[in-house]
């Protein structure tokens, strides 16, 4: 069953780099990313799990837990990490799941048979303090993702659950920001002290809140 946007992320233990974890409570109330990759010591989930490890501090600053994933086990993903330390300059530092039976990888429906028949692809879901799926991404086996356009979304995730705006095109932490349409002019003006600009009647922006 695909796994949709407000569902509520499933929960399971698993071994880890870091011992046993079970998500909901590992997670408690922060904010989590979790990825999984195709395999270890291959070329572009090396790069990708060392950025992931360089950027921690500014997930941390996010109050966001980052668990990662593969279908190789977690004596491999150790040996790994030695690898990813002396290539990318910095070694696993988040707990990276060993899933030998597949068990997470089918419960996200990690696994693309018409992409890679054995292998996780490279999948990521943001999930809130509230346990829903709010974000989910997919990249094929060849394409590393961006850590940036997950910190970008991460954030426009956040600003939209305590405020009620969304984010535009290209949006990035410290551009303006759009007032939800359900919001009157009146009611704006006392939520946005800063003031708006309105282009069209449901299209009103305004500074980032909280800047």
């Amino acid at each position: 069953m695909t796994i949709q946007l407000g569902d509520t992320a499933p929960d399971f233990t698993a071994e880890t780099t870091e011992g046993q974890l079970s998500l909901h409570e590992y997670l408690g109330d922060s904010w989590g990313i979790l990825f999984s990759h195709p395999a270890d010591f291959t070329p572009v989930c090396t790069t990708e799990l060392g950025e992931f490890a360089k950027r921690k501090d500014d997930f941390t600053k996010r109050n966001t837990k980052l668990i990662g994933v593969s279908v190789d086990s977690v004596e491999s993903h150790r040996d790994w990490s030695a690898d990813i330390a002396e290539t990318q300059g910095e070694g696993l530092n988040y707990p990276l799941i060993g899933d030998e039976d597949r068990h997470v990888a089918n419960l996200y429906g990690m696994i693309h048979p018409n992409a890679l028949a054995t292998a996780t692809v490279r999948t990521v879901f943001v999930i809130g303090p509230d346990k829903a799926v709010k974000l989910t991404l997919t990249y094929p086996a060849s394409v590393g993702r961006n850590v940036d356009e997950i910190i970008r979304v991460l954030d426009a995730l956040q600003l939209s659950s305590e405020y009620s705006v969304s984010t535009p095109v290209n949006w990035k932490d410290g551009d303006d920001v759009i007032i939800s349409p359900a919001i009157s002019d009146e009611d704006a003006k006392e939520k946005f002290p800063e003031g708006f600009i309105t282009m069209k009647p449901y299209l009103r922006l305004t500074p980032q809140p909280g800047k």
